[in-house]
Protein backbone atom coordinates (compact mmCIF):
# COMPACT_ATOMS: atom_id res chain seq x y z
CA UNK A 1 0.00 0.00 0.00
CA UNK A 2 1.19 3.56 -1.01
CA UNK A 3 2.51 5.09 2.71
CA UNK A 4 1.83 8.63 2.09
CA UNK A 5 -1.45 10.25 1.98
CA UNK A 6 -0.12 13.80 0.70
CA UNK A 7 -0.81 14.06 -3.46
CA UNK A 8 1.67 13.25 -5.93
CA UNK A 9 2.28 15.04 -9.37
CA UNK A 10 3.71 12.83 -11.73
CA UNK A 11 2.61 14.88 -14.73
CA UNK A 12 5.83 16.71 -15.19
CA UNK A 13 5.82 16.06 -18.96
CA UNK A 14 2.64 18.65 -19.39
CA UNK A 15 3.57 21.67 -17.35
CA UNK A 16 6.24 21.21 -14.31
CA UNK A 17 4.61 21.40 -10.56
CA UNK A 18 6.01 22.56 -8.01
CA UNK A 19 7.69 25.73 -9.33
CA UNK A 20 10.74 26.81 -7.33
CA UNK A 21 9.96 29.61 -4.59
CA UNK A 22 12.13 31.66 -6.65
CA UNK A 23 9.71 32.31 -9.42
CA UNK A 24 6.39 32.82 -7.64
CA UNK A 25 8.73 35.53 -5.66
CA UNK A 26 9.89 36.83 -8.78
CA UNK A 27 6.66 37.29 -10.20
CA UNK A 28 5.13 38.98 -7.16
CA UNK A 29 7.97 41.41 -6.96
CA UNK A 30 7.36 42.54 -10.26
CA UNK A 31 3.53 42.37 -10.42
CA UNK A 32 3.92 44.74 -7.03
CA UNK A 33 6.64 46.91 -8.09
CA UNK A 34 6.32 48.14 -12.26
CA UNK A 35 3.74 48.38 -14.61
CA UNK A 36 5.13 45.50 -16.70
CA UNK A 37 4.47 47.84 -19.86
CA UNK A 38 7.99 47.71 -21.49
CA UNK A 39 9.13 49.72 -24.73
CA UNK A 40 6.46 52.22 -24.83
CA UNK A 41 6.77 54.81 -22.80
CA UNK A 42 10.20 56.65 -21.17
CA UNK A 43 9.23 56.70 -17.66
CA UNK A 44 11.02 54.47 -15.06
CA UNK A 45 8.72 51.86 -14.67
CA UNK A 46 9.02 51.08 -18.65
CA UNK A 47 12.66 50.95 -18.43
CA UNK A 48 12.62 48.13 -15.41
CA UNK A 49 10.40 46.31 -17.76
CA UNK A 50 12.32 46.95 -20.65
CA UNK A 51 15.16 45.50 -18.25
CA UNK A 52 13.75 42.61 -17.00
CA UNK A 53 12.73 41.51 -20.93
CA UNK A 54 16.46 42.13 -22.12
CA UNK A 55 17.85 40.35 -19.18
CA UNK A 56 15.60 37.37 -19.92
CA UNK A 57 16.69 37.19 -23.52
CA UNK A 58 20.54 37.06 -22.49
CA UNK A 59 19.79 34.10 -20.08
CA UNK A 60 17.76 32.77 -22.85
CA UNK A 61 20.52 33.08 -25.20
CA UNK A 62 23.38 31.83 -22.92
CA UNK A 63 21.43 29.10 -22.09
CA UNK A 64 21.30 27.67 -25.73
CA UNK A 65 24.68 28.85 -26.95
CA UNK A 66 22.85 31.63 -29.59
CA UNK A 67 25.39 34.18 -29.71
CA UNK A 68 23.09 37.26 -30.43
CA UNK A 69 20.46 38.08 -27.78
CA UNK A 70 18.49 39.59 -30.55
CA UNK A 71 17.54 36.17 -32.07
CA UNK A 72 15.59 35.07 -29.05
CA UNK A 73 11.87 35.76 -29.85
CA UNK A 74 9.52 35.54 -26.56
CA UNK A 75 5.96 33.86 -28.22
CA UNK A 76 3.15 32.49 -25.83
CA UNK A 77 4.29 28.85 -25.71
CA UNK A 78 6.32 26.58 -28.02
CA UNK A 79 3.11 25.82 -30.24
CA UNK A 80 3.26 29.35 -31.23
CA UNK A 81 7.06 29.22 -31.87
CA UNK A 82 6.54 26.16 -34.23
CA UNK A 83 3.89 28.01 -36.30
CA UNK A 84 6.22 30.47 -36.79
CA UNK A 85 8.80 28.58 -38.44
CA UNK A 86 6.98 26.34 -40.22
CA UNK A 87 4.36 28.70 -41.91
CA UNK A 88 7.09 31.07 -42.38
CA UNK A 89 9.63 29.07 -43.38
CA UNK A 90 7.76 26.68 -46.44
CA UNK A 91 7.16 27.34 -49.40
CA UNK A 92 4.68 25.45 -51.95
CA UNK A 93 6.51 22.59 -52.80
CA UNK A 94 9.15 22.52 -50.45
CA UNK A 95 10.41 19.24 -48.93
CA UNK A 96 10.16 18.15 -45.03
CA UNK A 97 11.79 15.45 -43.21
CA UNK A 98 10.01 14.83 -40.04
CA UNK A 99 9.54 11.56 -37.80
CA UNK A 100 7.03 9.33 -36.62
CA UNK A 101 7.25 11.18 -32.70
CA UNK A 102 5.95 14.33 -33.52
CA UNK A 103 3.81 16.31 -31.58
CA UNK A 104 0.23 17.69 -33.03
CA UNK A 105 1.88 21.16 -32.27
CA UNK A 106 4.73 20.17 -35.70
CA UNK A 107 2.36 17.41 -37.50
CA UNK A 108 -1.26 20.23 -38.01
CA UNK A 109 0.52 22.72 -39.12
CA UNK A 110 2.61 20.26 -41.68
CA UNK A 111 -0.39 18.97 -42.68
CA UNK A 112 -2.04 21.97 -43.01
CA UNK A 113 0.46 22.93 -45.34
CA UNK A 114 0.70 19.56 -47.29
CA UNK A 115 -3.28 20.39 -48.12
CA UNK A 116 -2.95 24.22 -48.71
CA UNK A 117 0.50 24.79 -50.13
CA UNK A 118 1.47 21.52 -51.72
CA UNK A 119 4.54 20.50 -49.56
CA UNK A 120 6.07 17.28 -49.38
CA UNK A 121 6.27 14.96 -46.36
CA UNK A 122 9.06 12.57 -45.37
CA UNK A 123 8.54 10.59 -41.91
CA UNK A 124 11.63 8.73 -40.77
CA UNK A 125 10.64 5.34 -39.28
CA UNK A 126 11.19 4.38 -35.59
CA UNK A 127 12.51 1.88 -33.68
CA UNK A 128 9.80 0.55 -31.36
CA UNK A 129 10.95 2.40 -28.50
CA UNK A 130 10.49 5.71 -30.58
CA UNK A 131 14.11 6.08 -31.71
CA UNK A 132 15.14 7.02 -35.27
CA UNK A 133 18.46 6.73 -37.30
CA UNK A 134 20.06 9.71 -38.07
CA UNK A 135 22.07 7.95 -40.88
CA UNK A 136 18.29 7.68 -42.83
CA UNK A 137 18.20 11.63 -43.11
CA UNK A 138 20.85 12.09 -45.92
CA UNK A 139 18.88 9.09 -47.87
CA UNK A 140 15.87 11.43 -48.00
CA UNK A 141 17.73 14.88 -48.90
CA UNK A 142 16.46 16.48 -52.18
CA UNK A 143 17.18 19.74 -53.68
CA UNK A 144 13.44 20.76 -52.84
CA UNK A 145 14.36 19.81 -48.78
CA UNK A 146 13.63 22.87 -46.82
CA UNK A 147 13.48 21.93 -43.23
CA UNK A 148 14.42 18.66 -41.30
CA UNK A 149 12.06 18.96 -37.77
CA UNK A 150 13.39 17.05 -35.06
CA UNK A 151 11.27 16.23 -31.55
CA UNK A 152 14.63 16.25 -29.34
CA UNK A 153 12.54 14.13 -26.45
CA UNK A 154 9.48 12.35 -27.08
CA UNK A 155 6.74 13.28 -24.61
CA UNK A 156 5.19 9.61 -25.28
CA UNK A 157 8.21 7.04 -24.88
CA UNK A 158 11.26 9.23 -23.62
CA UNK A 159 13.08 8.69 -26.37
CA UNK A 160 16.01 11.32 -27.39
CA UNK A 161 17.16 12.33 -30.69
CA UNK A 162 20.68 12.31 -31.33
CA UNK A 163 21.15 15.86 -32.40
CA UNK A 164 24.86 16.58 -33.24
CA UNK A 165 24.50 13.55 -35.52
CA UNK A 166 21.44 14.99 -37.23
CA UNK A 167 22.83 17.98 -37.24
CA UNK A 168 26.09 16.82 -39.42
CA UNK A 169 23.72 15.42 -41.76
CA UNK A 170 21.31 17.98 -42.52
CA UNK A 171 22.82 18.39 -45.71
CA UNK A 172 21.42 22.35 -47.43
CA UNK A 173 18.47 22.16 -45.23
CA UNK A 174 17.75 23.99 -41.76
CA UNK A 175 17.01 22.11 -38.45
CA UNK A 176 14.55 23.01 -36.99
CA UNK A 177 14.08 21.43 -33.31
CA UNK A 178 11.54 20.51 -30.81
CA UNK A 179 12.59 21.18 -27.59
CA UNK A 180 9.59 21.17 -25.66
CA UNK A 181 10.75 18.63 -23.58
CA UNK A 182 14.48 18.53 -23.47
CA UNK A 183 14.76 22.29 -22.61
CA UNK A 184 16.17 22.83 -19.59
CA UNK A 185 17.23 18.98 -18.31
CA UNK A 186 19.23 18.15 -21.52
CA UNK A 187 21.84 20.26 -23.44
CA UNK A 188 20.97 22.33 -26.22
CA UNK A 189 23.93 24.53 -28.11
CA UNK A 190 22.72 25.64 -31.41
CA UNK A 191 26.11 26.48 -32.42
CA UNK A 192 27.30 23.24 -31.62
CA UNK A 193 24.47 21.18 -32.74
CA UNK A 194 23.83 23.13 -35.81
CA UNK A 195 20.21 23.89 -34.71
CA UNK A 196 19.43 26.89 -37.02
CA UNK A 197 15.57 27.27 -35.08
CA UNK A 198 15.26 26.13 -31.50
CA UNK A 199 11.77 26.35 -29.90
CA UNK A 200 11.19 25.94 -26.32
CA UNK A 201 8.37 26.50 -23.91
CA UNK A 202 9.20 28.03 -20.25
CA UNK A 203 6.64 25.92 -17.70
CA UNK A 204 8.02 22.33 -18.24
CA UNK A 205 12.04 21.84 -17.74
CA UNK A 206 12.57 25.31 -17.24
CA UNK A 207 10.33 25.82 -14.31
CA UNK A 208 8.86 28.93 -15.70
CA UNK A 209 4.86 29.66 -16.18
CA UNK A 210 2.55 28.64 -18.26
CA UNK A 211 1.91 31.36 -21.00
CA UNK A 212 6.12 31.34 -21.81
CA UNK A 213 7.91 30.45 -24.54
CA UNK A 214 9.70 31.05 -27.57
CA UNK A 215 12.71 30.53 -30.48
CA UNK A 216 16.06 31.09 -31.56
CA UNK A 217 16.49 31.81 -34.98
CA UNK A 218 20.27 31.01 -36.29
CA UNK A 219 21.67 34.46 -38.06
CA UNK A 220 20.43 35.30 -41.58
CA UNK A 221 17.08 33.36 -41.47
CA UNK A 222 13.90 35.13 -41.69
CA UNK A 223 10.35 34.17 -41.44
CA UNK A 224 7.42 36.23 -41.71
CA UNK A 225 5.91 37.02 -38.63
CA UNK A 226 2.39 35.36 -37.81
CA UNK A 227 1.12 38.59 -36.19
CA UNK A 228 1.59 42.20 -37.37
CA UNK A 229 0.98 45.33 -34.86
CA UNK A 230 2.58 47.63 -32.35
CA UNK A 231 6.15 47.43 -31.46
CA UNK A 232 7.37 50.27 -29.67
CA UNK A 233 9.87 50.92 -32.24
CA UNK A 234 9.59 52.55 -35.80
CA UNK A 235 6.13 53.59 -34.25
CA UNK A 236 6.43 56.52 -37.21
CA UNK A 237 6.10 54.01 -39.79
CA UNK A 238 3.02 51.72 -40.43
CA UNK A 239 4.78 48.72 -41.80
CA UNK A 240 6.18 46.10 -39.08
CA UNK A 241 9.52 46.54 -38.47
CA UNK A 242 12.16 44.12 -39.99
CA UNK A 243 14.64 44.30 -37.35
CA UNK A 244 15.01 41.61 -34.85
CA UNK A 245 13.44 40.49 -32.97
CA UNK A 246 10.65 43.01 -32.78
CA UNK A 247 9.52 41.83 -35.95
CA UNK A 248 8.32 38.94 -33.98
CA UNK A 249 7.05 40.38 -30.86
CA UNK A 250 3.63 42.54 -31.36
CA UNK A 251 1.60 43.09 -28.61
CA UNK A 252 2.52 44.60 -25.04
CA UNK A 253 4.57 40.69 -24.30
CA UNK A 254 4.22 39.19 -20.86
CA UNK A 255 6.87 40.78 -18.39
CA UNK A 256 5.41 39.42 -15.75
CA UNK A 257 5.88 35.44 -17.63
CA UNK A 258 9.19 35.97 -19.04
CA UNK A 259 10.35 37.60 -15.55
CA UNK A 260 9.23 34.01 -14.11
CA UNK A 261 11.01 32.60 -16.77
CA UNK A 262 14.26 34.55 -16.14
CA UNK A 263 13.68 33.15 -12.64
CA UNK A 264 13.32 29.58 -13.96
CA UNK A 265 16.74 29.86 -16.03
CA UNK A 266 18.43 30.96 -12.66
CA UNK A 267 16.64 28.27 -10.11
CA UNK A 268 18.59 25.62 -12.95
CA UNK A 269 21.67 27.53 -13.15
CA UNK A 270 22.11 27.96 -9.28
CA UNK A 271 21.17 23.92 -8.86
CA UNK A 272 23.24 22.76 -11.96
CA UNK A 273 21.46 21.53 -15.17
CA UNK A 274 23.13 18.08 -14.63
CA UNK A 275 22.08 17.54 -11.42
CA UNK A 276 18.71 18.52 -12.32
CA UNK A 277 19.39 15.59 -14.80
CA UNK A 278 20.68 13.02 -12.68
CA UNK A 279 17.81 13.44 -10.23
CA UNK A 280 15.22 12.81 -12.55
CA UNK A 281 17.14 10.23 -14.50
CA UNK A 282 17.81 8.03 -10.73
CA UNK A 283 13.83 8.39 -10.30
CA UNK A 284 13.04 7.31 -14.32
CA UNK A 285 14.89 4.40 -13.54
CA UNK A 286 13.51 3.57 -9.88
CA UNK A 287 10.06 4.00 -11.79
CA UNK A 288 10.85 1.39 -14.67
CA UNK A 289 12.65 -1.30 -12.57
CA UNK A 290 9.35 -1.07 -10.58
CA UNK A 291 7.30 -1.39 -13.10
CA UNK A 292 9.67 -4.41 -14.80
CA UNK A 293 8.15 -6.29 -11.46
CA UNK A 294 4.51 -5.59 -12.04
CA UNK A 295 2.71 -8.55 -13.85
CA UNK A 296 0.66 -7.49 -16.87
CA UNK A 297 2.27 -3.98 -17.23
CA UNK A 298 4.17 -2.69 -20.64
CA UNK A 299 6.22 -0.25 -20.61
CA UNK A 300 7.29 1.57 -24.07
CA UNK A 301 10.28 3.71 -24.59
CA UNK A 302 13.96 3.43 -24.09
CA UNK A 303 15.25 0.97 -21.39
CA UNK A 304 16.08 1.76 -17.68
CA UNK A 305 19.90 2.77 -18.34
CA UNK A 306 19.38 4.19 -21.56
CA UNK A 307 19.35 7.98 -22.37
CA UNK A 308 15.92 8.65 -22.18
CA UNK A 309 13.53 11.78 -20.86
CA UNK A 310 11.44 11.24 -17.55
CA UNK A 311 8.44 10.44 -19.95
CA UNK A 312 6.76 7.04 -18.82
CA UNK A 313 4.60 5.35 -20.92
CA UNK A 314 2.84 2.14 -20.01
CA UNK A 315 -0.64 0.02 -20.32
CA UNK A 316 -1.95 -2.67 -17.74
CA UNK A 317 -3.96 -5.71 -19.01
CA UNK A 318 -6.91 -5.94 -18.35
CA UNK A 319 -7.03 -1.82 -17.16
CA UNK A 320 -8.01 1.26 -19.73
CA UNK A 321 -5.47 3.66 -19.43
CA UNK A 322 -8.34 6.31 -18.84
CA UNK A 323 -9.82 3.94 -16.01
CA UNK A 324 -6.04 3.87 -14.16
CA UNK A 325 -5.51 7.64 -14.75
CA UNK A 326 -9.16 7.73 -12.89
CA UNK A 327 -8.40 5.26 -9.83
CA UNK A 328 -4.77 6.50 -9.38
CA UNK A 329 -5.95 10.22 -8.88
CA UNK A 330 -9.63 9.42 -6.69
CA UNK A 331 -7.73 6.73 -4.96
CA UNK A 332 -4.17 7.33 -4.17
CA UNK A 333 -3.58 10.96 -4.85
CA UNK A 334 -1.32 10.22 -7.76
CA UNK A 335 -1.84 12.42 -11.05
CA UNK A 336 -0.59 11.00 -14.18
CA UNK A 337 -2.00 11.74 -17.73
CA UNK A 338 -3.80 8.94 -19.73
CA UNK A 339 -4.68 9.01 -23.63
CA UNK A 340 -2.80 10.52 -26.81
CA UNK A 341 -0.69 13.15 -25.31
CA UNK A 342 -1.37 15.25 -28.20
CA UNK A 343 0.86 12.93 -29.89
CA UNK A 344 -1.40 10.85 -32.17
CA UNK A 345 2.05 9.98 -34.63
CA UNK A 346 4.09 8.90 -31.71
CA UNK A 347 1.40 6.48 -31.02
CA UNK A 348 1.04 5.15 -34.13
CA UNK A 349 4.66 4.43 -34.15
CA UNK A 350 4.75 2.27 -31.34
CA UNK A 351 1.39 0.71 -31.86
CA UNK A 352 -0.73 2.11 -29.29
CA UNK A 353 -3.16 4.09 -31.37
CA UNK A 354 -5.63 4.95 -30.66
CA UNK A 355 -6.21 4.10 -27.23
CA UNK A 356 -2.88 5.64 -25.94
CA UNK A 357 -0.83 5.00 -22.67
CA UNK A 358 -0.96 5.99 -19.31
CA UNK A 359 2.01 8.45 -19.01
CA UNK A 360 4.14 8.86 -15.42
CA UNK A 361 6.69 11.87 -15.64
CA UNK A 362 8.65 12.40 -12.50
CA UNK A 363 10.25 15.91 -12.01
CA UNK A 364 13.20 17.43 -10.10
CA UNK A 365 10.97 17.86 -6.82
CA UNK A 366 9.47 14.56 -7.27
CA UNK A 367 11.14 12.10 -4.32
CA UNK A 368 12.40 8.32 -4.20
CA UNK A 369 9.28 7.78 -1.72
CA UNK A 370 6.72 8.77 -4.17
CA UNK A 371 8.03 6.45 -6.77
CA UNK A 372 7.58 3.75 -4.20
CA UNK A 373 3.93 5.03 -3.20
CA UNK A 374 3.22 5.07 -7.37
CA UNK A 375 4.31 1.10 -7.56
CA UNK A 376 2.43 0.42 -4.39
CA UNK A 377 -0.86 1.94 -5.96
CA UNK A 378 -0.07 0.33 -9.16
CA UNK A 379 0.68 -3.35 -8.30
CA UNK A 380 -2.69 -2.90 -5.96
CA UNK A 381 -4.62 -1.91 -8.84
CA UNK A 382 -3.02 -4.82 -10.81
CA UNK A 383 -4.11 -7.24 -8.03
CA UNK A 384 -7.56 -6.09 -8.36
CA UNK A 385 -7.78 -6.91 -12.25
Amino acid sequence: MPQSSALIYLDNAATSFPKPPEVAEAMHRLIREISLSPGRSAHRFSLAASRVIFEARELVADFFGCPDSSRVVFTSNVTEALNVGIFGLLAPGDQVITTGMEHNSVMRPLRHLEKTRGIHLEILPTSPSGAIDPDDIPKRLNKKTRLIIINHVSNVTGSVADLGAIGKRKGGALLMVDAAQSAGVFPLDMEGMAIDFLAFTGHKGLFGPTGTGGFLLREGIMAPPLKMGGTGSNSEQEAQPQLMPDCYESGTPNTLGIGGLAAGLEFIRATGRETIRRHEEHLTCMLLDGLSRIEGITVYGPPAGAERGSAVSLTMAGRSVDDLAHLLDRRYGIMARAGLHCAPAAHRSIATFPHGTLRLSPGFFNSEAEIQDVLAALEQIRCES
